[in-house]
């Protein structure tokens, strides 16, 4: 295995298993065929168009009235088994950044009408007299999604209605029991993108990272039950771990990846190290 191969991971998608999904005349998002048709027979509200794209042709106009009749077309196909659950978490529907925001779904539906999603994610770090280490946290084996893999110290969605800087302080006392003076020292670092097929639909993902250097005598504790238990990793296994194995939420690889190149350890003398830089940017659709 390579590193590479893990973005390749998170980027693997095929464009003509997907439909446009189109709302006003706006192209927010891609729904798989089979999904597509299964709404279009449904009602008079989504309908296959002559363009190829599958059209939301009763959305109501403006932010709040398109945001209500969306969340009861959504209570629906849950209902129908067309969706397999609602989180209860709000995502903006946009093209762009979220101050595009068109009107609101629910995290569980996003991939389904393959709309772009937002996350953050923390790399949590101590200096110590045998070199950097990263703490590490193992999912609970209760979770919906990855029980059991290794995650971040903090790694979350970024829901509608709340700054990153608010997500991030909730995100790190519930993952990690921070307070919010130790998570304002959290230094914003840059982003990645990668789009990916997945069993719901795709998932165009944008997630904003962040290091975080903790102090030696720093112990991390779950409060909201995410994450079973937290370990302090030589820099070198987390390198190895990734390289190697599985054992990361997939996305993870990235974020650290990421980490590795900006502090020094993936250098340019890596033969896949424009590679690696290029495809932790990968362009949305």
């Amino acid at each position: 295995m390579s590193l590479l191969e893990k973005i390749h991971a998170c980027n693997r998608w095929a464009p003509d298993q997907y439909l446009p999904f189109v709302v006003a005349g706006e192209r927010l998002g891609l729904s798989a065929h089979g999904f597509a048709a299964d709404l279009a027979r449904r009602g008079a509200d989504f309908r296959l168009g002559d363009d190829g794209a599958l059209h939301w042709q009763s959305a109501p106009e403006g932010f709040a009235a398109r945001s209500a009749r969306f969340a009861e077309i959504l209570a629906g196909l849950v209902a129908d088994g067309l969706i397999s659950h609602r989180h209860g978490e709000s995502y903006p529907v946009c093209a762009g950044g979220r101050d595009q925001a068109r009107f609101l779904i629910d995290r569980a539906a996003a991939p389904y009408f393959g709309v772009r999603a937002f996350g953050q994610h923390l790399n949590g770090f101590v200096r110590t007299a045998e070199g950097l280490k990263l703490w590490v946290g193992r999912r609970a084996a209760d979770r919906r999604n990855y029980p059991g893999r290794l995650d971040h110290l903090v790694a979350g969605g970024l829901p509608w209605g709340v700054s990153l800087a608010e997500n991030l302080r909730k995100e790190c006392h519930e993952e990690a029991g921070m307070d919010a003076g130790v998570a304002d020292r959290a230094v914003p670092v840059g982003a990645v993108t990668y789009c990916r097929a997945s069993e719901a639909g795709l998932k165009p993902d944008v997630i904003y990272c962040y290091d975080l250097e903790l102090p030696d005598d720093f112990t991390p504790a779950c409060t909201d039950g995410e994450v079973e238990s937290f370990a302090l990793w030589p820099i070198e296994q987390v390198l190895a771990t990734v390289r190697e194995t599985e054992d990361f939420k997939l996305n993870c690889n990235l974020v650290i990846i990421d980490f590795l190149i900006r502090h020094g350890l993936i250098g340019p003398q890596d033969p896949d190290y424009l590679a690696l830089v290029r495809g932790l940017r990968a362009p949305l659709p």
